[in-house]
């Protein structure tokens, strides 16, 4: 179901079927704003049920619905719940408005749209071809926070270990956008993202340059204090050599090239999926 679900779920994210109004950062503040305030997830304890409540209505929702209908009740859960946890239909429309920004040969428009893409995190670049490489790197670390990370939660916890991982990161977004803080979540999404950056950094080892990105990977991954973002987005720019000779814009030549690097990588994921279905690891 890991395999089929995961497929099913990229098809309807690639054709931007999902409305607003569906997309998981929607029904997730309103699930907030439903059962929680902001003053209570100031509460340690009211926090971590705030995170982990979603999770187990789902766990909950598989263990009743498991072997009903020969097993289609199941799968349309694997199924619905991958669609909600890969929708980021936000970030996609600003990437798009990125490139055509660059195509038009607007720089002051995609510095504007490299800032909206991940806001949390300053580009300063000086020149287009440092933006084009910070873009990069914000779009390896996006495919990772958005594909990469869900996809392997998905694949060895079930929905419930995606919709755990699209929770915490949801409530992480949230404080940083408001400029707070919330107890857990940080620490949390730390623990998280700790083995899946280091697996999928591994992934952009084997899909590109191996030597220089192995190097680099290897210094990264065994540190237990790197940033999961330092380690995907300096691994993904070592395993990938920028071709400043194509036509596109200065400014996008490297995001192209990470952003390909990142498609390989994630081909790579669903090929040792496949391999673990076949093998009878996952189901």
């Amino acid at each position: 179901m890991a395999l089929f679900s995961l497929l099913m779920a990229i098809m309807i994210e690639r054709l931007k079927l999902l409305p607003q109004a569906w997309q998981l950062e929607t029904l997730l503040a309103l699930y907030a704003k439903s059962f929680f305030g902001r003053k209570q997830l100031t509460n340690d304890l009211m926090m971590a049920v705030a995170l982990i409540l979603p999770a187990i209505a789902v766990q909950i929702l598989a263990w009743f619905v498991v072997g009903m209908f020969w097993g289609l009740l199941s799968l349309a859960l694997w199924v619905g719940v991958s669609i909600l946890c890969f929708s980021h239909l936000k970030q996609r429309q600003i990437f798009k408005q990125y490139i055509q920004a660059a195509c038009r040969g607007d720089a002051q428009a995609c510095y504007h749209f490299a800032d909206e893409l991940d806001p949390y995190v300053s580009l300063n670049a000086v020149s287009e071809q440092e933006l084009g490489e910070k873009v990069g790197q914000a779009v390896a670390w996006l495919n990772y926070r958005f594909y990469g990370a869900v996809a392997l939660y998905l694949i060895f916890f079930g929905p419930a270990g995606a919709v755990l991982y699209c929770t915490v990161r949801y409530f992480s977004d949230d404080a940083k956008s408001r400029g707070v803080e919330l107890p857990l979540v940080d620490t949390a999404l730390m623990l998280l993202d700790w083995l899946p950056s280091r697996l999928i950094a591994l992934g952009y080892v084997l899909s590109g340059h191996f030597s220089l990105a192995f190097a680099r990977w290897r210094q990264q991954a065994l540190c237990w204090r790197c940033p999961a973002r330092e380690v995907i987005s300096e691994v993904a720019l070592a395993a990938e050599t920028i071709e400043f000779s194509s036509p596109a814009p200065i400014c996008v030549q490297s995001t192209i090239s990470l952003l390909q690097l990142s498609k390989r990588n994630f081909i790579l994921l669903v090929i040792g999926l496949s391999l673990l279905t076949i093998f009878g690891v996952v189901v």
